[in-house]
């Protein structure tokens, strides 16, 4: 098939030169007079290249590409210009555009670099051809599995992947979340770009905003430098949120702020910087409960929800077990050993049958140990005791409805009350120990304790 050039300029004469000149090179081209016909027509059917002046009435050549690479990330796009403007190329650039060309210029120069452009375009479509061939396999940008969930799951990161919009993965401890952002910025145009990931439960409250957006020298006690956030250092590329249901409500707004103007200021700085990243968030918490609760702002949650993609636990993909025990066996097989690594069929039997509460981390830190402790061979015996006799670290408890019903919400509360209790009494009233024993952050902790009016204020 011919390959598909748009050329857009308000010059009639130009527009007759260009298509004179393409069509005796074979290609199928169109015109548009305006960037808004040109989006018509990119709307109405596929274009592979578009040549696009800069300056038009209207939508400018460099808003019609922003709108291109927004539509259809994969379309090649050279601008050109009667005006040699080292800041329109770089602003193009940014937004995607292959190359910049002045006019006048050279007929052979131009057919060049469309070629170059189609054969960048060309190798581009190929990767994506070979990452959905990927898919068919058991395993996707490191992430492994042949679960349906999974292979629906790979379908849809790569769908995601080519467009910009905000991404919130949901999943249980331990299930891949961050793998999971990992192979959306691998797979989209960003990929060339940084991929940041911080986990906003790890990070002292007072540092949240000098961590994200920098700080400028002398802001505050122990700021001795100008430096860089983590939305700078991510430019162009992608930010990853780990348990963004940790962030205080002050951070949320902040955050939001940030999301929807797309720039940001260092803590104590003036100067104003754009933001042109994308978001991937993450939690292990239902946020949607979060927000009725009034822990977390309900605009942001929408900012952040515009795509969810839902892990399921370990326990919901069996399936996948023996492929995980093979993948991590050759991970963390001793060098010196020359044989595979041996798993009876008792053992791989025995994990399958666990439910796994820690998901694939638990299992990886199976695997590790057993090889470390048993020179490349893993065994029923040589499982950790909690696998061997089914066991979890979970409490479980008899429960049966009354013939006249009850309220559920009061007794979950009271039985919440005294786990927050009994954990506070287990560590001596040290609150951050009493939240890691519950699986909470310290702040999630002193969340649920003032819930209740238990929250004494002191550490």
């Amino acid at each position: 098939m011919k390959v598909k050039i748009l050329v857009v300029d308000d010059e009639l004469s130009m527009r007759e030169f260009m298509s004179i000149l393409l069509e005796r090179e074979g290609y199928d081209v169109q015109t548009a007079a305006s960037a808004e016909a040109a989006l018509c027509l990119i709307e109405t059917g596929l274009v592979d290249l578009v040549l696009s002046d800069v300056n038009m009435p209207g939508l400018t050549g460099i808003e019609l590409l922003a709108r291109i690479k927004e539509r259809s990330p994969d379309t090649a796009v050279l601008m050109i210009t009667a005006f040699s403007s080292a800041e329109h190329a770089v602003e193009a650039m940014k937004l995607g555009a292959y190359d910049y060309i002045c006019k006048p210029f050279r007929n052979d120069e131009l057919l060049q670099l469309i070629v170059n452009a189609l054969e960048k375009q060309g190798l581009q479509r190929e990767n994506i051809q070979l990452r959905r061939g990927a898919v068919e396999q058991d395993s996707f940008c490191g992430i492994i599995g042949k679960n349906l969930h999974m292979r629906q799951l790979f379908d849809l990161i790569l769908k995601v992947a080519a467009s910009q919009s905000s991404v919130l993965v949901l999943g249980e401890s331990g299930t891949g979340k961050e793998l999971v952002a990992r192979s959306i910025h691998t797979c989209s145009p960003r990929k060339n770009k940084p991929f940041i990931a911080v986990n906003c439960g790890a990070i002292p409250e007072n540092l949240i905003e000098s961590e994200l957006f920098g700080h400028k020298k002398g802001s505050f006690t122990g700021a001795i430098g100008d430096r860089p956030g983590l939305f700078e250092l991510a430019e162009g590329g992608t930010l990853f949120l780990d348990e963004i249901g940790e962030l205080p409500l002050l951070m949320q707004t902040k955050l939001l702020r940030v999301i929807q103007e797309r720039e940001f200021k260092r803590v104590g700085d003036s100067v104003t910087r754009k933001a042109d990243i994308r978001i991937v968030s993450a939690s292990n918490r239902n946020l949607e409960s979060q927000v009725t609760m009034g822990a977390f702002r309900e605009d942001l949650f929408y900012r952040l929800n515009v795509i969810q993609l839902v892990l399921p636990p370990l326990r919901e993909r069996i399936e996948d077990i023996p492929l995980l025990i093979e993948y991590f066996c050759r991970k963390y097989r001793p060098v010196d050993q020359v044989n595979a690594t041996v798993v009876t069929p008792g053992a791989i039997k025995l994990l399958m049958n666990y439910h796994f509460p820690g998901n694939i981390r638990e299992l990886e830190n199976c695997i590790e140990r057993s090889l470390i402790m048993n020179s490349g061979c893993i065994a029923e015996e040589n499982l950790p005791y909690q696998i061997r006799e089914k066991k979890c670290s979970g409490i479980t408890a008899d429960c049966d409805i009354p013939d006249n019903g009850m309220m559920l919400e009061p007794l979950l509360e009271e039985l919440e009350k005294k786990f927050l209790l009994k954990a506070l009494e287990k560590t001596g009233g040290a609150k951050k120990k009493a939240g890691q024993l519950l699986g909470m952050s310290f702040r999630t902790f002193r969340y649920r304790l003032a819930k209740y009016g238990l929250d004494t204020g002191e550490e």
